[in-house]
């Protein structure tokens, strides 16, 4: 990944995001040598949100009732 200064990248944002947007490349943007923040193209998820989580909630009938540890159960 290529790194940039924060004064290279302002004075050079529009060009900087275009050519991200086109070769999908992320860039390091830092503050005084220090990497501190990554600008990557954006990633569409093929999925909803809602099929994501389809699956991942476990229904519990007794919830007045304590969990033991033996109940856990990881997605």
């Amino acid at each position: 990944m290529e790194e940039l200064s924060k004064t290279e990248f302002k004075a050079h944002a529009l060009q900087v995001l275009r050519e991200i947007e086109q070769s999908g490349k992320s860039r390091i943007i830092t503050n005084h040598g220090k990497p501190t923040i990554e600008i990557r193209k954006l990633r569409e998820r093929k999925a909803s949100p809602l099929e994501v989580l389809k699956r991942t909630v476990v229904e519990v009938c007794e919830f007045d009732q304590p969990i033991g540890a033996d109940d856990w159960q990881n997605a």
